[in-house]
């Protein structure tokens, strides 16, 4: 968890800047996955399946277009045969799914990025001083117990997977399923039909 800063705005001479503080103090929240993907199609698909989840949790309407959702990625390749990565490259504030494909496989190709069609070196950051981590006195310590992540798996509602496959069960199309389930607003509404005893293939055209 984190909290939007201030953004400084550049005149275009350099005479002058300002402090942009918009966005200041919404939250942030960082999902880190494992290195376990291997193209740039799988991890946009990644991607794309937490945008769907988020509205479903309350969180975000993972609108990526107003910046409610976006995309770091890291790139390092390993080679065949040998059991550790290569140098990692991130590439950051990705704000579409084709841009998260595409800035994988170019990198991963030939080191390129999706605007310049190469990577372009904003800054290094050897270690945890450059990320500027410190101790915040302040704060304390949060302590998070199996029954209290226990109370908040039971309290979930029904997710687009789950969604997904109880649709299936339904005998819809796999279009059909998807169209529904992707979006918490038609999902709702299509249940909220077939509970008032809707045909369940009407309904869903």
């Amino acid at each position: 968890m984190e909290e939007d800063a201030g953004k400084l705005l550049h005149s275009g001479n350099g005479s002058n800047s300002q402090v942009d503080l918009s966005r200041a103090g919404v939250p942030l929240l960082e999902i880190v996955s494992e290195p376990d993907m291997r193209t740039g199609i799988e991890a946009a698909e990644y991607a794309a399946e937490l945008q769907r989840l988020v509205p479903y949790l309350g969180v975000s309407n993972g609108n990526m277009q107003e910046g409610s959702l976006r995309c770091n990625v890291n790139v390092s390749v390993q080679p065949i045969g040998r059991l550790e990565f290569g140098t990692k490259v991130e590439i950051k504030n990705l704000n579409s799914f084709s841009a998260i494909n595409r800035a994988i496989d170019f990198e991963i190709a030939s080191s390129r990025n999706t605007r310049y069609v190469k990577t372009v070196t904003m800054r290094k950051k050897e270690g945890l001083s450059d990320h500027q981590y410190f101790p915040e006195p302040d704060l304390p310590e949060v302590i998070i117990t199996k029954d209290y992540v226990d109370n908040i798996c039971d309290s979930l509602p029904e997710l687009p997977d789950m969604k997904r496959q109880r649709y299936e069960k339904m005998g819809l199309s796999m279009q059909d399923v998807l169209v529904l389930a992707n979006d918490i607003n038609v999902s709702e509404f299509f249940d909220a039909t077939i509970a008032k005893g809707a045909d369940v293939k009407l309904a869903a055209n």
